[in-house]
Protein backbone atom coordinates (compact mmCIF):
# COMPACT_ATOMS: atom_id res chain seq x y z
CA UNK A 1 0.00 0.00 0.00
CA UNK A 2 1.47 3.41 -1.19
CA UNK A 3 1.51 6.37 1.46
CA UNK A 4 -0.55 9.00 1.20
CA UNK A 5 0.79 11.55 -0.71
CA UNK A 6 0.08 15.65 0.46
CA UNK A 7 0.41 18.02 -2.35
CA UNK A 8 0.26 21.84 -0.74
CA UNK A 9 -0.02 24.80 -2.77
CA UNK A 10 -2.52 27.36 -4.69
CA UNK A 11 -4.82 25.51 -7.24
CA UNK A 12 -4.60 28.52 -10.30
CA UNK A 13 -0.58 28.55 -9.79
CA UNK A 14 0.61 27.21 -12.82
CA UNK A 15 3.53 24.95 -11.28
CA UNK A 16 0.99 23.57 -9.40
CA UNK A 17 -1.33 22.73 -12.16
CA UNK A 18 1.77 20.80 -13.88
CA UNK A 19 2.33 18.95 -10.90
CA UNK A 20 -1.06 17.90 -10.04
CA UNK A 21 -1.77 17.06 -13.57
CA UNK A 22 1.54 14.88 -13.70
CA UNK A 23 0.60 13.03 -10.56
CA UNK A 24 -3.23 12.09 -12.00
CA UNK A 25 -1.42 11.25 -15.15
CA UNK A 26 0.79 8.69 -13.26
CA UNK A 27 -2.18 7.73 -11.43
CA UNK A 28 -1.16 8.77 -8.18
CA UNK A 29 -3.75 9.47 -5.46
CA UNK A 30 -3.06 12.53 -3.27
CA UNK A 31 -4.36 15.30 -1.30
CA UNK A 32 -4.53 19.24 -2.10
CA UNK A 33 -4.16 21.57 0.67
CA UNK A 34 -5.12 25.11 -0.99
CA UNK A 35 -2.85 28.17 1.00
CA UNK A 36 -5.47 30.76 -0.25
CA UNK A 37 -8.65 28.72 1.41
CA UNK A 38 -7.18 26.82 4.31
CA UNK A 39 -3.95 28.99 5.50
CA UNK A 40 -0.03 27.61 5.89
CA UNK A 41 -0.32 24.58 8.63
CA UNK A 42 2.44 26.06 10.99
CA UNK A 43 3.07 22.78 12.30
CA UNK A 44 3.74 21.23 8.21
CA UNK A 45 5.60 24.76 7.32
CA UNK A 46 7.96 24.44 10.54
CA UNK A 47 8.30 20.89 9.48
CA UNK A 48 9.46 21.77 5.80
CA UNK A 49 11.74 24.44 6.94
CA UNK A 50 13.83 21.68 9.32
CA UNK A 51 13.80 19.51 6.32
CA UNK A 52 14.48 21.77 3.48
CA UNK A 53 16.02 24.99 4.89
CA UNK A 54 14.25 28.41 4.20
CA UNK A 55 16.72 29.50 1.78
CA UNK A 56 15.03 26.14 -0.67
CA UNK A 57 11.58 27.05 0.86
CA UNK A 58 11.13 30.61 -0.10
CA UNK A 59 10.35 31.72 -3.94
CA UNK A 60 12.21 34.66 -4.30
CA UNK A 61 11.63 33.91 -8.36
CA UNK A 62 7.91 34.70 -7.82
CA UNK A 63 5.55 37.56 -8.49
CA UNK A 64 4.66 37.99 -4.67
CA UNK A 65 8.83 38.27 -3.72
CA UNK A 66 8.93 40.87 -6.49
CA UNK A 67 6.42 43.12 -5.65
CA UNK A 68 7.73 43.05 -1.90
CA UNK A 69 9.09 46.59 -1.21
CA UNK A 70 13.17 46.12 -0.57
CA UNK A 71 13.26 46.71 3.22
CA UNK A 72 10.77 43.37 3.73
CA UNK A 73 13.03 41.87 1.16
CA UNK A 74 16.20 42.83 3.01
CA UNK A 75 14.59 41.64 6.38
CA UNK A 76 14.46 38.29 5.36
CA UNK A 77 17.62 36.99 6.58
CA UNK A 78 16.86 33.69 8.42
CA UNK A 79 14.57 31.06 9.17
CA UNK A 80 12.58 33.12 11.46
CA UNK A 81 11.59 35.96 9.41
CA UNK A 82 11.38 33.63 6.02
CA UNK A 83 8.75 32.08 8.10
CA UNK A 84 6.90 35.24 9.52
CA UNK A 85 6.58 36.15 5.82
CA UNK A 86 5.44 32.42 4.47
CA UNK A 87 2.67 33.01 7.51
CA UNK A 88 1.67 36.08 6.50
CA UNK A 89 2.13 35.98 2.48
CA UNK A 90 1.86 32.01 1.44
CA UNK A 91 2.55 33.14 -1.90
CA UNK A 92 6.25 33.33 -1.23
CA UNK A 93 6.99 29.63 -0.57
CA UNK A 94 7.88 28.01 -3.32
CA UNK A 95 5.29 25.32 -4.93
CA UNK A 96 3.94 22.96 -4.87
CA UNK A 97 4.95 21.32 -1.16
CA UNK A 98 4.73 17.50 -1.33
CA UNK A 99 5.02 15.16 1.45
CA UNK A 100 6.12 11.62 -0.21
CA UNK A 101 5.67 10.28 3.47
CA UNK A 102 8.41 11.06 5.24
CA UNK A 103 10.30 12.94 2.80
CA UNK A 104 9.39 16.53 1.40
CA UNK A 105 9.84 18.36 -1.45
CA UNK A 106 9.18 22.03 -2.91
CA UNK A 107 8.93 22.64 -6.85
CA UNK A 108 7.97 20.04 -9.54
CA UNK A 109 10.63 17.64 -10.92
CA UNK A 110 9.18 14.85 -12.75
CA UNK A 111 12.69 12.86 -12.90
CA UNK A 112 12.90 12.93 -9.31
CA UNK A 113 8.80 12.44 -8.54
CA UNK A 114 9.06 9.48 -11.19
CA UNK A 115 11.22 7.74 -8.44
CA UNK A 116 8.94 8.85 -5.79
CA UNK A 117 5.78 7.05 -6.91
Amino acid sequence: MRTMIHVYGIPNCETVKKARAWLAAQGVDHTFHDFKKQGVPTERLDAWLAALGWEALLNRRGTTWRQLDDATRAGVTDAASARALMLAKPSVIRRPVVEWGNAVTAGFDPDDWQGRC
